[in-house]
């Protein structure tokens, strides 16, 4: 099935890059073009994206507005209503900046990339993140997992989210391996369980939980207690480039990382 993406970004030269990029590929397809989140709002609706490429920082309406706008309940077009949200973002940015990070994934956004990314991590990126998981630059997923690690220190949780009730052992599992960087694949390989039953529980989980995805997912993980630096390095250490790996990234990020 072709990924339908838009391109959302101020420059043109910028969204001509990506469609180049993206269109060298048979399953991706660049179905439009937007300069500003209102025109990407405008054209999602009428195109029906299944991901954007979104750059934050635009004239009028921003990139973060956008996102949310995007991924709430009320954002979802027709294609994308069978998973459950509207289109999936990836964020786009030239800086390097952590209150990006936190603004964009709190918004909604499934991922976090450099405009500098090569252009396999780029192709890769948008694949890993229509398949459901999340994405975050090799740079920038270390400073936003050593945050979580601060925060966990300096700031134990006492009364955790008590959404956290309404999971079953087993959702509550999953979402933990979520938080320590494991893709669907690799959950259900720790789990003993089917890759479709862990997107299953993953749905549920989101559900349950009020979320926009898999970013906010990690972030309600680490902001209830549920997974602690400790924890999150071995596990972690496993995860496919493109997760959120909380020990050391993949050949493939470190590559990325130096580029």
């Amino acid at each position: 099935m072709t990924i339908r993406v838009l391109v959302v970004d101020d420059q043109a030269l910028v969204r001509t890059g990506f469609r180049m990029i993206l269109e060298t590929q048979a399953d991706i397809e660049v179905v439009g073009e937007a300069a500003d989140g209102a025109a990407a709002l405008e054209l999602a609706g009428r195109l029906a994206p299944d991901l954007v490429l979104m750059d934050i920082r635009m004239p009028g309406m921003d990139g973060i507005a956008a996102t949310q706008a995007l991924t709430s309940p009320e954002g979802g077009t027709d294609r994308s209503a069978s998973r459950g949200q509207g289109p999936r973002v990836i964020i786009l940015t030239t800086y390097d900046l952590d209150e990006y990070v936190f603004e964009a994934l709190q918004a909604g956004a499934s991922g976090f990339l450099l405009k500098d990314v090569r252009p396999e991590d780029l192709i890769h990126g948008v694949r890993v993140v229509d398949g459901g998981d999340g994405l975050l630059a090799p740079a920038v997923t270390g400073r936003l997992i050593a945050e979580f690690c601060g925060r966990t220190r300096e700031a134990p949780v006492v009364d955790p989210d008590p959404r956290l009730a309404l999971l079953t052992p087993r959702e509550r599992e999953v979402l933990e391996l979520m938080a320590t960087g494991l893709s669907n694949a690799e959950i259900a390989g720790a789990a003993f369980v089917s890759e479709n039953t862990v997107k299953t529980h993953v749905a549920r989980i989101f559900d349950k939980l009020q979320l926009r995805g898999r970013a906010q997912a990690v972030i309600a993980a680490y902001e209830a207690g549920l997974v602690t630096p400790r924890s999150a390095g071995p596990r972690g250490g496993s995860g496919t480039q493109g997760a959120f790996p909380a020990g050391s990234p993949s050949p493939a990020a470190t590559q990325a990382n130096q580029a």
